[in-house]
């Protein structure tokens, strides 16, 4: 196949255009510049978009003896990501800019050019697995990506390709290592690659503005603190309240409302959540008959947990989960997963929530 390599300048992306050019493909490598500012620098290893990203991408690109260009999609990473973000802080709910990068910018607008270049496919270093078209969880748990995945189309899957979704992230080091890729040992970004430093809670107030509003405390109903925006705060969160309590037990952030700003807090015991409704969904295949059962995961870096999918009058989902969950925020992804012991690692699509019961 002609194929598009996504090299984002890290091992991963480096040893996925590796691998595709082993197994005979015709290659180009391509490195995305989404930063508005073209003279960034790396800090540590956060962001993948800087300078040295680039450079490292070109340096790999020509060591494999492959085309390599560089694709100016900043303004759509601008609008589409970066935009997003804030105005999903701002509305009081938590996105997740890695999936809406993969929907909107890796999956839409690089596929949809590589496509029109004539090339069949993008490959990219992500950890996770396609078999026979269906979307699967990598074999390193660890490392595993498809739940950032789990927002692309039938047609998305279709022009995508994971080299590495068979593989440990010990083995793809191991692979740039036995190929004298200076990537190697390079560290892999982390957080947010739009804030490099890390302070999301600064970035969103540089483009917000203060927005003071009350800490209400649910365990008394009273309000206990003020906070300087809102956008400050998730779901689930314990630690940066900034507020005292008189009973000294530990109060994580219940509830988000953007309108009156006020953020409500309370105790462990008033966290849970049985019941997640979520935003007309997308399915990597055909869409299921419902209701189904399922495995669903609430967030990045959380464990899979069963529930009984149905469908909502809205055209969502709801999803009643077999045990109480704590820290389910609004704007998240809830990923479902075939629950079948031998298929369990089988995406089925997934929906934005959009609140909890």
């Amino acid at each position: 196949m002609r194929v598009v390599a996504a090299m984002s300048g890290g091992v991963d992306s480096a040893v996925a255009a590796a691998l595709a050019v082993d197994a005979g493909h015709d290659v180009t490598g391509v490195h995305l510049a989404l930063s508005q500012d073209r003279r960034a620098m790396r800090s540590g290893s956060r962001g993948c978009c800087t300078v040295e990203d680039a450079d490292d991408a070109r340096r790999v690109a020509g060591e494999l003896g492959i085309p390599f260009y560089v694709w100016d999609l900043a303004a759509e990473f601008s609008e589409d990501v970066v935009d997003d973000f804030v105005a999903e802080y701002a509305a009081g709910r938590t996105p997740n800019p890695c999936l809406r990068c993969n929907e909107k910018i890796k999956f839409t607008a690089v596929l949809d050019r590589a496509l029109a270049l004539g090339f069949d496919a993008v490959v990219t270093g992500h950890h996770a697995r396609l078999a026979d078209g269906e979307l699967r969880r990598s074999v390193d748990p660890a490392k595993d990506q498809s739940y950032v995945l789990g927002v692309l189309t039938p047609r998305q899957l279709a022009g995508a390709a994971f080299p590495l979704g068979g593989m440990t992230k010990q083995r793809v080091r191991a692979i740039a290592a036995e190929r004298g890729y200076a990537v190697a040992t390079k560290p892999d970004s982390h957080d947010i690659c739009f804030i490099p430093d890390g302070d999301t809670r600064g970035f969103l107030a540089r483009r917000l503005g203060a927005l003071p509003g009350p800490v209400v405390d649910a365990a008394t109903g009273t309000t206990v603190g003020e906070h300087q925006g809102a956008y400050g705060f998730t779901v689930g969160q314990r630690r940066g309240l900034g507020v005292a309590t008189v009973d000294q037990r530990p109060r994580y952030v219940l509830d988000i409302e953007p309108v009156s700003r006020t953020v409500t807090i309370g105790t462990a015991d008033q966290t849970g959540v049985g019941e997640v409704r979520t935003a007309p969904p997308t399915w990597t295949a055909a869409a299921p008959e419902l209701p189904l059962r399922a495995e669903v995961q609430l967030r990045a870096h959380g464990a899979a947990v069963p529930c009984e999918v149905r469908a909502a009058g809205d055209g969502g989902l709801r999803l009643l989960l077999d045990g109480q969950q704590r820290g389910v925020a609004p704007g998240q992804s809830a990923v479902l997963y075939d629950p079948d012991p031998v298929r369990g690692d089988r995406v089925l699509g997934q929906g934005t929530v959009l609140g909890t019961a």
